[in-house]
């Protein structure tokens, strides 16, 4: 984003604010994650049938569980008789895909902005997560040109090549001024793009990471709007942008989210209240409501981040909802609150955990980073966006015998501020001397490793006694790219050739 953005955001909105499928764990006890009680109290969590609702805004149910959590705690009984190995953990950030700090790139679509060797250079910089915003001021009132389309189609192209992902924006204006107006396209054109893009969206899954909902208003934020409604207060006044939120859920594959600028948006449109926040039970479930997540693109600049919370409510909606959906976004301004700056590390890092951040802008504003960097907690953060998996220990049958059973039990702990959101597989993988692989299920989902310690054991036959075995975290839509596996926070673990985690030498 533009520094524009949010100096003329500012001074406007000064005077009108806007408002895991996992496995059971092997002890088969189903426990809460660590931050469950963190459910709006006197409401029920559990469910969507909400009767203040105009009718019902999900009926779409699973077709199967959605990922539950592995048990949380130690288990000496089990433990007995296990050999133990222990493991280092990495003081620094580990490079891992669907995560971090991200890079930004916006452009009209005129040309392939992201070629290969340029992805690369930014990952080798650390960023697996680039921004990608297209911003079609031109086309307001006609088709996009096929050959902007196939620039789009080059760029995703080159985020493969060079093994990133990107969060996935579509806007029209970046100016609110009077002048700037129309600041947004009639709903039939923005339908009429959304279907354009929707090839592009099927196309490219595996390097989509989110698709964050922009069409609308100035910047694709949802707020200067000519043909939306400036400030929607009714079910009813928010269902032109129920509209175009359904559409773009539509086009995008099903195993990815749509990311809105406010946690009231999602509640307004749908007719939800706090009842309706997601839950270990229908979080990841493959519903509508699932597979909206939220985006905060003022965060830390003030008590309700320049309007993104109309209420204490927002923030519980969030706080629950974003355990399982993407959270991420920008800072924009260093502002004064009662105690020092809004943006000071210890509520910053606060509001990370409680609304479970994975990804934020490394360019903008410079000036809140470094409010982070003298205060100590910059790395910190670089650090826990998103997943950070670190292994504890590995449990293990003392002695290997080719095809008999083996008990391998992982201790793993998650300290980044959120779990995984788009699907991910965990297998064992057992490689023989011979070179030959094995592969086995871990029969747990990543999605379920919120923050917090878990133990996840398997019972596996080898094939032989003798071999390495390893954890493989990978995409499944890209499982033969060791760049989008996921590494461990650990110390002598990553094989990168493979894109495996070494476990034990047998």
């Amino acid at each position: 984003m533009k520094k524009s953005h949010f100096t003329s955001l500012f001074s406007c909105l000064a005077a009108a604010l806007f408002v895991l499928s996992c496995g059971q764990p092997v002890s088969e006890i189903e426990v809460p994650g660590p931050d469950e009680e963190n459910s709006p109290e006197g409401d029920d969590p559990s469910g969507t049938d909400n009767p203040d609702s105009p009718d019902n805004p999900d009926p779409d149910t699973p077709d199967t569980p959605t990922p539950q959590p592995p048990a949380p705690v130690d288990d000496p009984e089990a433990d007995a008789g296990l050999s133990v190995v222990s493991f280092q953990e990495i003081n620094g950030d580990v490079i891992n895909p669907e995560r971090g700090f991200y890079y930004p790139y916006e452009g009209g679509g005129e040309y392939n902005t992201l070629t290969a060797s340029t992805v690369k250079s930014k990952r080798s910089q650390g960023h697996t997560v680039l921004y990608v915003q297209y911003v079609l001021p031109k086309y307001m009132s006609k088709d996009i040109p096929q050959s902007v389309l196939d620039n789009i189609q080059k760029d995703m192209d080159g985020l493969r090549a060079g093994g990133a992902k990107c969060v996935l924006r579509f806007c029209y204006k970046q100016n609110e001024s009077e002048s700037n107006k129309p600041w947004d396209p009639t709903e039939k054109w923005v339908m009429r793009h959304i279907e354009q893009v929707k090839p592009i969206l099927q196309k490219n899954e595996d390097v989509i990471m989110v698709y964050q909902a922009g069409y609308v208003g100035v910047w694709g934020e949802w707020y200067y709007s000519d043909h939306f409604g400036m400030n929607p207060k009714s079910y009813e006044d928010y269902q032109p942008r129920r509209r175009v939120l359904d559409a773009m859920l539509a086009a995008l594959p099903e195993s990815r989210q749509v990311a809105v600028r406010t946690p009231d948006f999602k509640l307004g449109m749908y007719g939800l209240s706090l009842k309706d926040t997601l839950t270990a039970k229908t979080g990841h479930g493959g519903t509508t409501l699932s597979r909206i997540g939220g985006f905060n693109d003022c965060f830390m600049s003030s008590a309700d981040d320049w309007g993104t919370y109309e209420s204490s409510n927002s923030r519980k909606f969030w706080n629950g909802d974003t355990r399982y959906t993407f959270m991420g976004g920008e800072t924009c301004a260093v502002q004064q609150s009662s105690t020092g700056n809004f943006c000071d590390c210890g509520p910053s890092i606060k509001d990370m955990e409680d609304y479970h951040w994975t990804y934020l802008n490394i360019s903008y504003n410079t000036k809140v980073l470094n409010v982070w960097k003298k205060g100590g907690c910059y790395d910190e953060v670089k650090r826990r966006l998103g997943y950070r998996i670190v292994l504890e220990k590995v449990l293990h049958t003392p002695e290997a015998v080719a095809g008999q059973p083996y008990r391998v039990a992982m201790y793993l702990r998650n300290d980044g501020f959120s779990a995984f959101q788009n699907p991910r597989d965990a297998r064992l993988v057992f490689v023989a001397q011979d070179g030959k692989e094995t592969v086995f299920d871990l029969g747990s989902d990543p999605r379920s490793w919120h923050p917090g310690r878990y133990r996840i054991e398997k019972s596996i036959t080898l094939p032989a006694a003798k071999g390495t075995l390893y954890l493989h975290l990978a995409d499944p839509l890209l499982p033969n790219r060791p760049e989008y596996s996921a590494a461990l926070a650990n110390q002598g673990v990553w094989d990168s050739s493979k894109g495996y985690n070494k476990l034990l030498e047998l």
